[in-house]
Formats: structure tokens, C-alpha cells, sequence
């Protein structure tokens, strides 16, 4: 017995005192040093209860302190008697029982380091959790309260192989298969089958790890019980399963419509044994099942299906084999895909893919407005009449002998739109075409395309009327209007109209003034085949000229201003006009022009106002000099004359701007010179010769004496040099003048005067005296 206790302070040793409480066998005891808490005392008795007493003692030997308590010695060791196995996990001991033990410990152990010890009560006992087929060391302890007693003797056994872990199935209605993995150690199996409800017994052995029962009964529940053998001619353990064979094939299976909502089909059979299930499968991979029933339905049906229609019923062993089968035929689906084409216009065709189980098809037709057709063939097309502007509705019917298809698809063709009637092309300005039309059916909008080769223009618009703008002008426009559909797009198909742009308008290049009267336009022209008219526009009066080339003249009067324009024409309208250029044209000439000759180097010169007008430079000119004045006013006088001369006389008036214009008029002849050294002499008979130098030339002179009491005169022609005065006055002072006559026969005027005294000397005439010169007056 070992007995633990706490250590005290200043022990040098421990003694151990165990004497028997009921027994008259001497006490035993045992000592220890002072540094040991724990110690064993041998030699007990089993089963027996001893009073332990330990005390502390000093060097001296003497007791310090003292503890007691009461503790019962293990039972005595058990024999075993044998040990076997009959389960693969666990061994029984068979041992003796020995009296004062509560309990037992059974220790198991092998050579790979296992070991267990389980409590039993009594003998035998069992020990569990062991490895199959393998060798333990067993051994048993007795257990009372004191503790347990030693092991016993050891005994060696092996426990028996496991059960073989079968595989069951049923490949046919009469077989069933067993497989197994093989195990370790195993030298035979052992398998018995029992037939569910019958006392027949089928006991194989075999070493192969698979076996075969046939000629079964179908759908028959069957218990198949299998063990292993080890060398020794051990049976190992065994195992129990239970395998059903697959149902026999259902027979007098039938199929038929069922009419209702939907179109379905009903499969029938009758029932079998071991069936869980029953499963109809048509050859387009639909099925139907039933677990109580004797029919299911497959539904829905699909339209043109060929239906083989089997039966097999179903255990949890497998299907059956399938039942003979049972063909049945849909109604045909509708075409898939149907379309419409126009391959020409106004002919079409309906076309649609073919189906499958098919007799013959029926296309229908129906025009928007009513009116329907139809057209029935075992082909694939049906064709029709397609006006234009219309839509067309179009389904197609399969038939066959189980009834005709569903409705299928509706296809929706609208032909193109018509192309429009009463079509005008107008110019509603230089550049602008106004097209309008008729509406024609079916047309959502209309296209208008004009093309002049270089450019196109394009109008979309939903009213029948459009406008093209800002067109090339003297342009010749195809134009075309194309009505559209959003199914069918633009007809193309539509004429063209032409029509030509107004023409463009001149650029005017220069305006050059030819005379006082005449001006000359010039223009730039880019027309083919234009007139052109040139507006000259006055305040009071409007001027026109018109060419076919690129100039011409108009007659304007002088002294006037005006807004120059020009536009052109063509059998397609008339342009705009261009821009307007001002002119001005030159003054007027006066009317009237006189020269009049104030001295013999002087004249004086007039004229009429001059329209337009603002200053004149008046001149005379002759191989001899010339003479000339400027001025605002209408009259001039102009000096250094050279008498006896002929002048040209011109004029030139200018405007306010610089306008220039010349004027020539009848030339002027200045007068003859006045003659000089005029002298008067006395002649007999009371005869007075005035005498004078004149100008070269045969000019007539005339010679003027005046007094107080008489004048006198005489003449001179052809350049001559004098005349005489007969019957003359003495006694007086007579003023003398000597001039030449003019072309018209005028006496000029302002020559000099000359004072001369008659005397008398008696009653004639005496003393000539020069008196000398008078101022004109």
C-alpha cells in the first residue's frame, strides 16, 4: 500500500506503520528519509483493512508529529481461463472470480504499441475497439476499493476477419449481381440468399470476390448474407443486405389524344410487380411518370411530332427493358420563317421554310384594303399580284392527317410608295425651284433630289411641296422626287424632271463715256444664251440698251447722273439685277455762243447757261497765238487779239465733279486792223483826200469827217489806200475816222479819231492842220 503525506519541519526521517484492523497479523512497517513525502509498505495482506500511521522523528529518533487513516488492500490477482473472438472489433476473457473484488480491468496490448484496459463486472467481459484480425496479449486485474491487484497472467488470442462489404445490383428483371473488395487474410466466402416470403435458401462459397444469382424472380425482394475465413478456419463476421430485381416489362401499353385546353397525350399500361414507378418515353425526348396510376400524359405535345412511345417500370433496382413501342402523329407546326419578296415590280411571292410531316400548305394574302387571296400547294412559294403603295399581310397553314397547324407567323411587306402624279417644277426666284406634287399612297415622307452635275441638293419633307434654295443659277437641275417608306426606303425608280435656274446676274466692268451722248456699258456674262439689258435710271428719265454680248450703248443726255444696271434674261426668268454703278455724264454745251469784238485787240464772248455746268474755260486759237479765260460766269472777255485773224472758238464746261465737256463753235474772224498814218490832204476844188496805211489784204475801208456843220464820207475798196471828199466845208474842225467794214459789211467801231482843221482861204478850202487824236466814244 503507498501512502502520501505533507512534510514537516525538522523531520530527519518518516516511519510507516500498517497494522491489520480485523486481523491478528503483525504490524508491518517501513522508513524513510526526511526529504521523502511518498512510500510504499509490501507484504500486506489482500483484501484487507489496515490502519496507516505515519510519524515524523528528529535525529533523536523522536516522534514530532503523527497522521493515521484507514486504507483496504487491492483483491487477490484472477486467472483467466480462455479468451476468444467472435466479432472482429473485440474478444471475451473468461477468468475466475475472486472474492472482495467490485470490478475487473481487462488490459489488452499488442505488438504495435496498442493498449487498452476495460472495466467488466464480472467474468466474462468483453473488450472492444480492436483492429480485425489481429493478435492481442490480454490480461485481467480485480478492483475493490482499495485499488486493483496486479495483472494476471497473460493470455494471447486474435480477433476474426471483418465482413466483406458487398455491392448488390439487379442488371436484368431475373439476376442479381454481388461484388465485394477482397479482404486481407481471407481464404473462402460464405454467401446465403433468401427469397423475401419463401424458405428457399441458396448457400455459395467461393473465393473470387464476386458471384452471380440468376433465374430470379423479377421484381422480388431478396436477403443475402456473406462472411469471410480466415486460415485458421475462422468465420469472420457477418453481414445482411437486401436486393430487389428490376420489374418485368409492362404490357398492353396504348396512346391516344386527350382534347382539351391544350392537346396531350395519354399513355396506358398495366401494372407489374415491384414497380415504384412507371415512366412513358416518346422518341422526341419527352416523358410522362406515374407512381399509382396506370397512365400519365405527356404534355404539352409539340406540333409536327412522330411519336414512339415506350413503357418501363422502375424499382430501386433499375428500369425494366422498354415495352414494345407505339407511334403516334402530331399536327404540323407552322412554318417557321415566312417572308414576302417583290423580285419585279408589281409580282410577288410569299415563301416559307418547309415542315416537317407535311401534306400540303394553304397561304393566305390579305391587302390593306381588303381585298384577299389564297393559294394552296404542297411547295414552299405562292405568288401574287403587289401594287405599289400597299401593304400586304401574309400567314401560311401546314396540313396533315392529324389537322391543320396552328396560326403561325403573320408577315407584313409593304410595297414600295407609288411614284407622285401632277408633278411641277417652279421658279419662284433667281434661285429657287418650288416643287409640288400629288400625295401617293403609302409614302411617309418624300425625297426631293435636284442634281446639276456638280451638286446635289436634298429635301426631306412629309408634305407633298418642297423648295430647293440656293441653287447655282444658269444651272439646268435634274430634279426628282422619290416617295419613302420606312419598311421599303425611296422608290428610285421615279422620273426626272428638268428645269433651269433663272440666269445669273451680270457684273458690270466699266461704263466709258463715248461722246457727250453716248456711253458704252461692259459686263462680265456667264449666261449661255442670255439677253442682257443695261438700266441706266435718271431722276427724270430711265435709259435702256440690250445686247447679247457683253456690252452696248445708250444715248444719255449731258449734264445728268444716273444708277447703271444691268440684269440678264433667259427663256428660264430673268436674273437679278448687279450691282449699280453711278454715272455722270458731262456737262452740257451752251446752247448759244457770240463773240463780239470790243477793240481791235479785245473781244467780248457770251453763251447760254449749260447744264451741269459749274465753270467753262472759253478759248480762240489760230496759228497766230491763242487766247483763253476760266470761269463761273457765261461770259468772258478775252484780250490780245490779233485783228485781221480767223480764231476757232471752243468751250469746254465742267461739271462739279471734274466732268469735262468740249464744245466747238462757228470760228471767229477778227476784224481788219484799223489803218494807221491817216493823213487829210487838200485837193483842188474844194477837195479833201484822206489818205492811210492799212493791213495787207483787199479790205474795204470807209472814211467818216464830222463837224459841226456837216459830215462827209467816202469809201475805199480792195485794200486801197485812200479816197476823196469833194465840195468840203472850209472853216471847220472835222473829226476824222478811218475803218474797215466787216464780212457783213458793218463799219468797226472802235478804230482812232483824228481831229483835223479846214481853214478857208477865201472860198476854198486852205490849211489842212492835225489837230490831233479823240478818245472814242
Amino acid at each position: 500500500m503507498t501512502v502520501r503525506w505533507s512534510g514537516h519541519t525538522g523531520a530527519s526521517s518518516y516511519k510507516i506503520t500498517a497494522t491489520p484492523k480485523n486481523s491478528p497479523e503483525p504490524s508491518v512497517f517501513a522508513q524513510f528519509s526526511g526529504s521523502t513525502v511518498m512510500g510504499s509498505v509490501n507484504s500486506l495482506s489482500p483484501n484487507t483493512v489496515y490502519r496507516m500511521r505515519v510519524e515524523a522523528m528528529d535525529n533523536a529518533v523522536n516522534v514530532l508529529s503523527s497522521a493515521e487513516t484507514e486504507e483496504t488492500t487491492a483483491p487477490e490477482v484472477p486467472f483467466i481461463h480462455q479468451a476468444y473472438s467472435k466479432h472482429s472489433d473485440s474478444i471475451t476473457v473468461e477468468f475466475s472470480v475472486v472474492s472482495g473484488a467490485t470490478s475487473y480491468i481487462i488490459r489488452a496490448e499488442n505488438d504495435d504499441g496498442f493498449f487498452s484496459e476495460s472495466l467488466v463486472n464480472t467474468s466474462p467481459g468483453t473488450v472492444v475497439g480492436l483492429l480485425p484480425y489481429t493478435q492481442y496479449t490480454l490480461s485481467v486485474m480485480s478492483v475493490n476499493t482499495g485499488g486493483r491487484s496486479q495483472p494476471s497472467l497473460p493470455l494471447n488470442a486474435r480477433t476474426v476477419l471483418v465482413a466483406p462489404d458487398l455491392f448488390s445490383s439487379s442488371p436484368s428483371s431475373g439476376m442479381i449481381v454481388i461484388e465485394w473488395n477482397p479482404l486481407d487474410h481471407a481464404v473462402l466466402y460464405s454467401l446465403v440468399m433468401t427469397m423475401e416470403g419463401s424458405d428457399m435458401r441458396v448457400r455459395l462459397n467461393t473465393s473470387e470476390t464476386n458471384l452471380n444469382f440468376t433465374n430470379l424472380q423479377p421484381g422480388t425482394t431478396y436477403s443475402i448474407k456473406a462472411n469471410a475465413w480466415d486460415p485458421d478456419g475462422n468465420q469472420g463476421d457477418e453481414i445482411t443486405i437486401y436486393q430487389i430485381t428490376r420489374p418485368p416489362v409492362p404490357g398492353d401499353v396504348q396512346v391516344q389524344l386527350t382534347l382539351g385546353r391544350s392537346i396531350d397525350l395519354a399513355v396506358y399500361w398495366q401494372i407489374v410487380r415491384g414497380a415504384d414507378v412507371y415512366t412513358a418515353v416518346s422518341s422526341t425526348g419527352q416523358n410522362c411518370s406515374s407512381n399509382l396510376d396506370t397512365f400519365c400524359v405527356i404534355s404539352p405535345l409539340s406540333c409536327s411530332q412522330n411519336h414512339s412511345i415506350t413503357v418501363t417500370a422502375q424499382n430501386e433496382a433499375g428500369p425494366s427493358d422498354p415495352s414494345s413501342p407505339q407511334d403516334l402523329l402530331t399536327f404540323p407546326c407552322p412554318p417557321e420563317l415566312v417572308w414576302i419578296e417583290e423580285p419585279t415590280t408589281g409580282n410577288c411571292s410569299v415563301t416559307w421554310n418547309k415542315v416537317q410531316w407535311v401534306d400540303h400548305y394553304i397561304a393566305y394574302v390579305k391587302r390593306d384594303d381588303g381585298l384577299e387571296e389564297q393559294c394552296n400547294t404542297t411547295g414552299t412559294t405562292c405568288y401574287f399580284q403587289c401594287i405599289c403603295g400597299y401593304s400586304y399581310l401574309s400567314t401560311v397553314f401546314a396540313y396533315n392527317l392529324a389537322g391543320t397547324s396552328p396560326p403561325g407567323q403573320i408577315v407584313n411587306y409593304t410595297t414600295i410608295p407609288c411614284c407622285p402624279d401632277n408633278l411641277s417644277v417652279s421658279l419662284i426666284s433667281t434661285e429657287t425651284l418650288e416643287i409640288s406634287w400629288s400625295s401617293v399612297r403609302g409614302a411617309e415622307l418624300y425625297e426631293t433630289i435636284a442634281a446639276d452635275g456638280s451638286e446635289w441638293i436634298h429635301c426631306n419633307d412629309t408634305a407633298p411641296v418642297c423648295a430647293l434654295s440656293d441653287l447655282t443659277c444658269d444651272s439646268l437641275y435634274s430634279v426628282v422626287v422619290r416617295p419613302c417608306s420606312e419598311t421599303q426606303g425611296c422608290n428610285k425608280t421615279c422620273s426626272a424632271h428638268t428645269r433651269r435656274t433663272a440666269p445669273c446676274a451680270p457684273v458690270i466692268l466699266n461704263v466709258t463715256q463715248v461722246n457727250s451722248s453716248t456711253v458704252e456699258v461692259f459686263w462680265m456674262a456667264t449666261n449661255t444664251e442670255a439677253n442682257y439689258t443695261v438700266i441706266a435710271m435718271g431722276l427724270s428719265q430711265l435709259l435702256t440698251c440690250s445686247s447679247s454680248s457683253t456690252s452696248c450703248y445708250i444715248s444719255v443726255s449731258c449734264g445728268s447722273t444716273y444708277d447703271v444696271s444691268a440684269y440678264a434674261t433667259t427663256t428660264a426668268g430673268q436674273s437679278l439685277p448687279s450691282y449699280s454703278i453711278p454715272l455722270e455724264t458731262g456737262p452740257c454745251c451752251p446752247e448759244t455762243l457770240s463773240v463780239d469784238q470790243v477793240t481791235q485787240s479785245m473781244t467780248n464772248i457770251t453763251w447760254s447757261a449749260a447744264t451741269g455746268a459749274r465753270s467753262y474755260i472759253t478759248s480762240l486759237t489760230s496759228p497766230r497765238g491763242h487766247a483763253r479765260c476760266h470761269t463761273m460766269d457765261t461770259h468772258c472777255l478775252l484780250g490780245c487779239i490779233t485783228c485781221g485773224t480767223s480764231y476757232n472758238v471752243s468751250l469746254e464746261a465742267f461739271s462739279i465733279t471734274g466732268h469735262k465737256s468740249e464744245c466747238s463753235y462757228h470760228g471767229f474772224s477778227a476784224s481788219a486792223c484799223c489803218p494807221s498814218s491817216v493823213r487829210l490832204y487838200r485837193m483842188d476844188n474844194n477837195t479833201l483826200r484822206v489818205y492811210w496805211r492799212s493791213s495787207p489784204g483787199l479790205y474795204n475801208y470807209t472814211a467818216d469827217l464830222h463837224g459841226t456843220r456837216s459830215n462827209y464820207s467816202c469809201s475805199a475798196t480792195n485794200g486801197a489806200h485812200g479816197c476823196d471828199i469833194s465840195e468840203i466845208l472850209c472853216g471847220e474842225v472835222y473829226t476824222v475816222v478811218v475803218a474797215p467794214l466787216t464780212q457783213e459789211g458793218s463799219k468797226v467801231t472802235y478804230c482812232p479819231r483824228r481831229l483835223y482843221s479846214v481853214s478857208c482861204s477865201g472860198n476854198t478850202v486852205g490849211m489842212v492842220i492835225y489837230r490831233g487824236r479823240r478818245s472814242v466814244d
